[in-house]
């Protein structure tokens, strides 16, 4: 028996959540970290905000199963937007108040009609036919100052009678609460220092929905525009049904509507031809996250699915994916506080077990890094819920990472459906891991190269330029007395020995990738190619700060992407928007980044994985409009003397990068010249 039992987590109160005193948009997911969890235990959900519109409704509706299921409601009091000819005709007496704001409200859900797919109406229409939600609309009584209702409170209360009052800056809204930046101030009636203020925000909400606030006047939702919703009103919960291999919907409206490219069909195809088990080793830009969500949805029986991946970026990414292509979303994000998303999974998974839920619901999503998924306490948590359910699917995103020790513990034999995605999938210098992933997941069924991906317009082509560099005398006799130590260890036996093979091996590698003489050229890089959206790969987060600080000193925008740096997608952001000139990262721009506007790498240092590079070159030759050609930029490094030997992991990258280059040509006859000293030749090379 695991850790967790069902008196634990059958424990309703809000009280039990662990709340902050204020969430703010550079530290917290507003929706994950605040709202999701408050819904599923409140039976009493009041928001007060400005501007009526649907989304603010569709932004929450993600999180009310909870509030549903317990029976609760949504109060909401907000604003009509009134043109000014709204206000005129008012003012005038032409037409009647609540006629005019009918006519407000109508034209916005016309509107918005237009721009969003009608299931998220019919959402919407369903929960206020079943008495779900509940909507007032406050109006300036002055109203030719043309001033609105502008305040922003919110309420959250569970079946004890204990209430969260939160005030902020967020309207209700997916832009305001995923893509602004918010801040909210959070008060708790279980709190005796917060008591007090709490029930003067009850008060001032209960207030205005009864009426008694003065300069505001309160009106229940304009009859003409409550219907003009429920003519799209579904006969029960929106749901998913199968109609051909490319079109979902919900009803008769789209669900997911992705015309697959012939490669990614194939891809399909070789997966459900194995039982639905398989690896896509695709590469980088063809499109894996898309073909997984479509394969996905052709299992249209599927009670519950496991997403995973080894960083957050790629997690935030198919966050975006199924918000954007489906009317799926993710019922549990397995990052962050760890205690509140394992308390949420363990909830929906005991539901499913124990309560008559209609076959017709959505599948449990749980989105989640390797990181926290292979924890064991997570194994222990599905075993006392149950279990998972029998139509489970698991699609383990850069799937190499699942061969790692502590990650494999996410590989369970109860997922009768498992799906692959790799640009690489083997696993350099371990046989063991490789062997694991490819015997769990049934092999590699569909292979499509970069090079494929090149040829038929995927992806750009690229020039690739080399700058040569040498190691220091004092570098070079350290490289060369590691060098002797490995040449003996290698004479040996044993664990121990291994052991110091790899610290000696390690040690060597960093000595190459952080050269002293690689700062010094990256001077004549920028002025040969001046930095325009570019991507900078260093050895660690020392030269990652010194290039970042010199590229700024010569007048560059410039940013550092590293595991410790704050706002990582805000920085994202900043690049894809042509904000920075570049980022200068250590590991973290390796996987799952997609800035296709990106199309400078330049590569001052390298492992001697070649996964490692080719997912580098793999993030800058992503299409985009105007974008007709990129630039791969890679630093070697050679002894000091002409008569040294050559580093054989330097030119194994160049010898791979030259042959898929454009101007290959060009660049062979380049090397040959600069380096045939070494003894290199044109047979080397091509």
């Amino acid at each position: 028996m695991g850790k967790y039992n069902v008196e634990t987590y059958h424990d309703e109160s809000l009280a039990y959540l662990n709340i902050l005193e204020e969430y703010r948009s550079d530290r917290h997911n507003l929706i994950q970290d605040f709202y999701l969890p408050c819904l599923e235990k409140s039976v009493l959900y009041c928001r007060a905000v400005g501007y009526f519109s649907s989304s603010s409704i569709v932004a929450v509706a993600r999180g009310l199963t909870g509030l549903i299921r317990m029976g609760g409601k949504m109060r909401l009091v907000a604003s009509p937007y009134l043109t000014p000819e709204d206000v005129q005709a008012i003012m005038t007496g032409l037409q009647e108040k609540e006629k005019v704001i009918s006519k407000a409200v109508l034209r916005e859900l016309t509107q918005e009609f237009n721009s969003v797919a009608r299931d998220r109406l019919a959402c919407l229409a369903w929960l206020m036919s079943q008495g779900v939600l509940e909507i007032k609309l406050a109006i300036a009584i002055d109203i030719s100052k043309n001033g609105i209702y502008h305040e922003k409170l919110g309420l959250f209360s569970d079946i004890n009678g204990n209430t969260i009052a939160f005030t902020g800056s967020a309207n209700e809204s997916y832009t305001a609460l995923q893509d602004n930046f918010e801040c909210i101030d959070v008060f708790c009636s279980w709190k005796r220092e917060e008591k007090e203020r709490t029930l003067r925000k009850i008060q001032h909400f209960n207030s205005l929905w009864e009426n008694q606030t003065q300069n505001i006047q309160i009106i229940d939702f304009p009859t003409a525009a409550a219907k003009s919703l429920l003519k799209f009103r579904p006969p029960s919960p929106t749901y998913r049904v199968k109609e051909d291999k490319n079109i979902y919907r919900v009803h008769s409206q789209p669900y997911l509507n992705i015309t697959l490219r012939p490669l990614q069909e194939n891809a399909l195809k070789a997966w459900e031809e194995q039982n639905y088990r398989g690896i896509l080793a695709m590469a980088t830009g063809t499109g894996k996250t898309l073909t997984a969500i479509v394969g996905m949805m052709r299992l249209s029986h599927l009670d519950f699915i496991l997403i995973g991946a080894p960083t957050r970026e790629i997690i935030l990414q198919w966050m975006g994916e199924l918000e954007e292509k489906t009317s799926l979303y993710a019922s549990v994000v397995a990052m962050g506080e760890s205690q509140q998303w394992r308390e949420i999974l363990f909830r929906k998974l005991r539901l499913f077990h124990h309560y008559n839920l209609p076959r017709e619901r959505l599948p449990i999503v749980v989105l989640g890094t390797y990181s926290e998924l292979s924890k064991t306490r997570i194994a222990d948590l599905i075993e006392d819920a149950g279990g998972l359910p029998e139509e489970s699917l698991i699609i383990a995103d850069e799937v190499h990472s699942t061969g790692s020790g502590i990650y494999r513990r996410i590989l369970r034999e109860d997922f009768p459906y498992r799906l692959g995605l790799s640009a690489t999938p083997l696993r350099p210098y371990d046989e063991e891991g490789t062997e694991t992933v490819l015997d769990y997941f049934g092999g590699i069924v569909y292979e499509f190269s970069l090079e494929d991906a090149i040829k038929v317009g995927i992806l750009c082509q690229y020039d690739y330029a080399v700058y040569v560099t040498s190691l220091t005398e004092e570098e070079h006799t350290k490289f060369q007395q590691i060098s002797a130590k490995l040449g003996r260890l290698l004479q040996k036996k044993g664990e121990d020995n291994q052991i110091n093979l790899k610290k000696l091996a390690i040690q060597r590698a960093r000595l190459i990738k952080s050269a002293t003489a690689k700062l010094d050229i990256l001077s004549r890089i920028v002025q040969d190619y001046p930095l325009k959206q570019a991507m900078i790969y260093c050895a660690d987060i020392h030269q990652a700060t010194q290039v970042s600080q010199r590229l700024t000193q010569q007048g560059y925008r410039v940013a550092r992407y590293s595991s410790i740096d704050v706002n990582r997608p805000q920085i994202l952001r900043q690049l894809a928007q042509g904000n920075l000139d570049a980022l200068v990262a250590v590991k973290c721009l390796d996987e799952g980044v997609d800035i296709p506007s990106v199309s400078q790498g330049i590569i001052l240092a390298s492992d001697t994985s070649q996964r490692q590079f080719i997912q580098r070159r793999g993030r800058i030759l992503r299409a985009a409009p105007d974008k007709k050609i990129a630039t791969l930029i890679d630093v070697i490094v050679v002894p000091p003397h002409e008569q040294g030997q050559l580093i054989r992991s330097e030119i194994e990258r160049v010898i791979y990068f030259a042959r898929g280059a454009k101007n290959q040509s060009e660049v062979i006859v380049r090397l040959v010249e600069e380096l045939g000293h070494y003894g290199i030749s044109y047979s080397d090379l091509l």
